[in-house]
């Protein structure tokens, strides 16, 4: 396996905050993928701080009660606060009685409450980078953005980014404050923010932050079956791509990336991260994928594919896979920029 000696570093947007190349989603560690062992999970925060991952996201919805993942990770951030760069979320409310289930606010009275909360649990002062998580387009962009531009004056946030947003939306959005970065799904199972929002960010200086950048774990290799390997609560029995023929179909998709992998000594999660990583030069932006792991040993898997630059032949196999894929990358495509497009 491919291994890393140091991760170099990019900026978010024309005057957002340097950051390693590849940072580090911390959902999985409190919801959405099944039990987690907190212990391990916190070690590997500190693996990756480690091996030089700087960027740490998290959302006040990761978590089986809201808040919990911010909460989780708060110790992790007063520890090393002059060291990391933090972003997390606001935007969409759970539903108590169906933990899959979200509603969307963008309204500025509900951001002004939600900045407070997430600064509480994170036991910080100001928030680093401050994702609108889902867009309501019942609320007018200007207000949203327009309520967000206002935390960064109060000194709450330094640095704005949206997530899920078309391309048109980020221009909007970016005349009204600058926008750091864009998060958006975007893998090589992944690929529809590439007809608008990829070159409205390039444009723009917006950096991307891709997730699910593994294809929440397909591009690892190692998925067969939902029914049998995914536990009751796991969020993924709930995507088109993880259940019915989908999943079998979407399997025989790796064979090049699979191929490529074993011609490098590398693994096929360090080939599909190495792909997204490359498309900084191949788009001319900057791209910091942040996939998310529970265990150090994955971390530093991860980490050393910001080393494997991949030839155009390689590129060339990998192009038609995302044209192949079987299944929305969520059930309900409203919540999504390619919903909107």
């Amino acid at each position: 396996m491919t291994s890393i000696d140091t991760i170099d570093r990019t900026r978010l947007g024309t005057d957002g905050p340097e950051v390693s190349v590849q940072g580090l989603g911390c959902m999985g560690m409190s919801w959405a993928y099944g039990p987690t062992d907190s212990d391990e999970a916190r070690a590997t925060l500190e693996r990756a701080l480690e091996l030089g991952i700087t960027f740490y996201d998290t959302a006040d919805v990761y978590g089986a009660s809201a808040g919990e993942n911010e909460q989780f990770i708060a110790p992790f951030v007063g520890a090393h606060r002059d060291e990391i760069v933090v972003a997390t979320k606001f935007a969409l409310t759970m539903d108590p009685n169906d933990p899959y289930k979200r509603t969307i606010r963008n309204d500025p009275d509900y951001i002004r409450g939600a900045v407070e909360r997430s600064l509480q649990r994170l036991g910080i002062d100001t928030i680093d980078l401050y994702y609108m998580h889902r867009r309501d387009v019942s609320v007018p962009l200007e207000e949203s953005v327009g309520a967000m531009a206002e935390l960064v004056k109060a000194g709450k946030v330094r640095h704005l980014g949206l997530s899920e947003v078309t391309g048109e939306e980020l221009r909007t959005a970016h005349g009204v404050h600058p926008i750091a970065a864009v998060q958006s799904e975007w893998s090589l199972f992944s690929r529809d923010i590439e007809g608008g929002v990829v070159p409205a960010a390039a444009d723009l200086g917006v950096a991307l932050v891709p997730y699910s950048p593994l294809g929440r774990g397909f591009l690892t290799g190692s998925f067969v079956s939902a029914d049998k390997e995914l536990a009751q609560d796991d969020f993924r029995r709930t995507q088109p791509r993880f259940t019915g023929d989908n999943a079998a179909a979407n399997a025989a998709l790796l064979e090049p990336v699979r191929s490529i992998a074993q011609a490098r000594g590398a693994t096929p999660a360090q080939v599909a991260l190495a792909w997204v990583q490359q498309q900084a030069e191949v788009r001319g932006l900057a791209v910091v994928p942040i996939p998310g792991t529970r265990k150090r040993t994955r971390v530093e898997e991860n980490a050393a594919a910001t080393r494997i630059r991949l030839t155009d032949d390689e590129l060339a196999a990998l192009e038609p896979i995302a044209s192949k894929v079987a299944g929305d990358r969520y059930a309900d495509m409203a919540f999504t920029s390619a919903g909107r497009e």
